[in-house]
């Protein structure tokens, strides 16, 4: 900066004949490009000084070079000013609009330093594995948690660059103090936003739900894609995205099929006739289990649960990977269940009489998705 500084005076004794508005643009931009040039420098040796260390800080680097060049920028022309013929107010009024730029470039910096803590952190996690409820575990919370963060730092630094402003520097008082009247209105505006926030750091720490998990909310059934931090987006299965605010898994009760594992099991229910093969539709069901890749080999069983005046309930129990596999399977189990009894027992079927006659006829009785 020094160098700068010399470099300004001798231009400013040299070329007292160029009019003030010239001269303060040579200096303002003079100091634009130092400041660019001492910055590339800086970057080329502490990139060199970096290089076989850790990989969080070269990639600190890397994320912060622009709002780090920028805020450089900002601090040569708040120098430049000393040394430019400005008026009085156009020095302040320059110096104000820096301070401001400054601000924010602060706030852009620390929130370029979160995103990349946040990601150097999540590599050595792998969501895409059979097997990855701790790295769902460890996403939801960095998720939540760098949002959280992120609007904290956006509150902060739109507090502080409207404290410099003396006709609205209540307003930036109440968002850091929460005091005065001003602070009860930013107060309500916020309610909402604060309520999802905070509900948000409540899932980060508890984790009722997390990326990817199968999930019912409000009688649909979907997956967990997107954790916001104001909303969680489901993905349901028919593909379409349910919004629902976080507050809602905070207050609401819902159902979070994958909460300790992935793997589920399925029921599938079918209706039969007393004389129906209970041995034999037992080991059919092991068949077709092992027949199937949606099986996780770990839980088939067929068992009697209840039985009316006119037939059995049979309860058929698969287990799956995960929620999309065992809805699959169930579906599976019923359709090459109630074939088999078609084909090779059709008396076993459920017998309903029809007809003044007294004609009977076998009819397939299947309980929907019960689960």
């Amino acid at each position: 900066m020094q160098i700068i500084a010399d470099a300004t005076a001798a231009l400013v004794a040299r070329a007292a004949w160029i009019p003030a508005w010239l001269l303060s643009l040579a200096i303002l931009l003079l100091a634009t490009l130092g400041a660019v040039g001492l910055h590339g420098l800086t970057v080329r040796l502490v990139r060199r000084g970096l290089k076989n260390r850790d990989a969080f800080w070269s990639s600190l680097l890397v994320r912060t070079r622009r709002p780090t060049r920028l805020a450089l920028v900002v601090v040569a022309l708040s120098l430049a000013t000393n040394l430019a013929p400005l008026s009085e107010s156009q020095v302040t009024l320059l110096r104000h609009g820096l301070l401001i730029a400054f601000i924010v470039l602060v706030g852009w910096g620390t929130m370029t330093a979160l995103d990349v803590g946040a990601a150097l952190y999540l590599r050595r996690f792998r969501i895409d594995v059979e097997d990855n409820l701790l790295a769902r575990k460890h996403l939801t919370q960095v998720k939540i948690l760098r949002r959280a963060m992120a609007v904290l730092v956006g509150l902060v630094t739109l507090a502080l660059a409207l404290m410099t402003i003396s006709g609205v520097r209540q307003w930036g008082v109440s968002l850091l103090a929460a005091g005065g009247a001003a602070s009860i209105i930013v107060g309500l505006a916020l309610q909402p936003l604060l309520t999802n926030l905070i509900a948000g750091i409540q899932i980060a720490i508890t984790q009722p739900i997390r990326i990817d998990d199968a999930v019912i909310v409000d009688k649909e059934w979907g997956n967990v894609e997107e954790i916001g931090a104001t909303y969680v987006v489901v993905r349901l299965w028919d593909w379409r995205r349910m919004i629902v605010p976080l507050s809602y898994f905070i207050q609401t009760p819902f159902q979070n099929w994958t909460r300790e594992s992935a793997a589920l099991i399925g029921t599938a229910i079918i209706h039969v006739d007393h004389a129906a093969p209970i041995e034999i539709l037992r080991a059919k069901l092991g068949e077709i289990a092992q027949a199937s890749s949606l099986w996780d080999g770990k839980v088939v069983n067929l068992a009697v649960t209840q039985v009316t005046e006119t037939s059995l309930e049979v309860r058929c129990l698969v287990s799956g990977r995960n929620g999309g596999d065992t809805f699959d399977l169930r579906a599976e189990v019923r359709e090459k269940m109630m074939a088999f009894l078609a084909q090779e027992y059709p008396d076993a079927l459920v017998r309903r009489r029809v007809g003044p006659e007294g004609a009977v006829r076998g009819v397939a009785s299947i309980d929907g998705d019960a689960a």
